[in-house]
């Protein structure tokens, strides 16, 4: 998802976004007398049944077709034109004709994964009453399901916007101070996931349906990533909050006509020291929770849910044998003193200067794993360049180049699964479609197609950008 953020006063006005169970016994010994009245019963059945059939007039039964070779017919072929629908069917545009400062704003989402565990959500909050709204972007990237990133597609906004309105709204040109913003919006988070996780251990204990309890249990069992990005156009102030290693990425022109990529967020996972150093002072004594990249087998250090990296070892048990829940940690962690992972985000503030040409760039891993944040701003940059006027003949000349035949084990020899340069192509109207294609391969068509093939796991890509 990228969205553009450009300095052009206007008035605003509020808008709003919006199978058979194979079961196995204990062997037993059966009577005989028993066998024997199954046998009968069973013919009966089968008599009784015979009996239906006769005062019945089926439909026939179908003919199969014979195959002419026993050769496989591979019927998904994605061409070019295809490839561009898989792109494009979840982008969207969106002209800000009412947002001070915003010109326009483009996303886009490909699953790797079916159901896909990613969520999206944009549009306008209003802290308080008769004062300009704010643009609200944000990105849920889930795993181990993706019931924790719907919740927070429904919630978080909301949410936040409720904590943001217990402010004193500012008067007579006053700033709301930036602790303050940052205060509430980490409240809120911590609120709402607190409420994840209390929701399901109350509702264990309740009289409740099975079937109620384990959909409420859904948002706990599973996690998910939260990026967050408030805009306010009277002041300029873009506030982003982080949870997990989604990224926000500032691209902005200097003075001497460079894209410079300024870093808005810092990915939250077990490589980052400053994350490993608070783990290990919050949890004094207790060596090894940070190992290879992973906070006690998670990826990231901050995420919604993920019970079981919050719950004591006998609760996560309990509900494992309970409802089927997540497992404990494994033994080899030694769990003392949970929670280990919090939703509490890092929150930055950044003022846009009018004066300097600039967008931000909100995606998941997916494609951060594939692209740096230069690269993605570069790449913008360039797909600006060729929209402006003067540029429209080179915007649509661009077109794929002509590679080698190629298959994954190419990666081995040398090419690149990541964004290279050389395969760079603007042919999309949509600026994170752009992004999403370069991630892919660019101009190696047969590079996309084939991750594209790989359904529903797409190598190389996230769930959404």
């Amino acid at each position: 998802m990228l969205h553009t953020l450009r300095a052009r006063p206007r008035p605003t006005r509020p808008f709003r976004a919006q199978a058979p169970h194979h079961i196995t016994k204990g062997f037993q010994t059966i009577p005989a007398s028993s066998n024997v009245a199954g046998y009968v019963a069973t013919a009966s059945t089968i008599a009784a049944i015979g009996v239906w059939w006769l005062f019945t007039t089926p439909d026939p039964v179908p003919h199969l077709e014979s195959r002419p070779s026993q050769q496989l017919v591979i019927e998904f072929d994605p061409s070019k034109a295809e490839v561009t629908r898989m792109l494009s069917q979840e982008s969207y545009s969106v002209i800000a004709k009412n947002i001070a400062g915003v010109e326009r704003y483009d996303g886009a989402r490909l699953a790797s994964n079916s159901p896909c565990e990613d969520r999206f959500t944009h549009g306008l909050i209003s802290p308080w009453r008769d004062r300009s709204p704010w643009l609200a972007l944000a990105l849920f990237d889930g795993h181990a399901g993706w019931q924790t990133a719907d919740f927070l597609e429904q919630k978080l906004l909301t949410s936040v916007q409720h904590s943001l309105s217990q402010i004193k709204p500012p008067s007579n040109g006053e700033v709301t101070s930036e602790q303050t913003v940052h205060s509430v919006i980490k409240k809120a988070f911590v609120d709402l996931d607190g409420s994840i996780i209390k929701t399901a251990e109350d509702a264990s204990e309740s009289s409740l349906p099975l079937q109620e309890k384990l959909r409420i249990f859904a948002p706990a069992f599973a996690g998910s990533c939260a990026l967050l990005s408030l805009y306010d156009p009277i002041t300029s102030r873009l506030h982003v909050a982080c949870v997990g290693d989604s990224r926000a990425v500032l691209g902005r022109k200097s003075l001497d006509g460079k894209w410079e990529a300024i870093p808005l967020s810092a990915d939250q996972t077990g490589n980052n020291t400053a994350e490993v150093a608070r783990l290990n002072a919050e949890h004094p004594g207790e060596e090894g929770l940070a190992q290879d990249g992973r906070v006690l087998g998670l990826v990231v250090s901050r995420a919604f849910g993920d019970g079981r990296w919050k719950w004591p070892s006998d609760v996560t048990k309990d509900f494992s044998r309970r409802f089927c829940g997540p497992g404990a940690l494994p033994p080899k962690y030694h769990i003392q003193t949970p929670p280990y992972i919090t939703a509490e985000p890092v929150v930055t503030t950044t003022t846009i200067n009018p004066d300097r040409p600039s967008f931000l760039i909100l995606a998941t891993d997916g494609m951060w794993d594939r692209m740096s944040s230069q690269d993605a701003v570069n790449l913008v940059a360039a797909w600006l360049d060729a929209r402006s006027p003067g540029s429209v003949m080179q915007y649509r000349k661009s077109k794929p180049s002509p590679y080698a035949p190629f298959d994954f084990g190419d990666f081995r020899k040398g090419v690149s699964p990541g964004f290279m340069k050389e395969r760079m192509i603007i042919q999309d109207d949509n600026a994170a479609v752009h992004l999403m294609r370069n991630c892919l391969g660019g101009n190696h068509s047969e590079l996309i197609a084939g991750r594209l093939a790989l359904t529903p796991r797409i190598p190389g890509t996230g769930e959404m950008i």
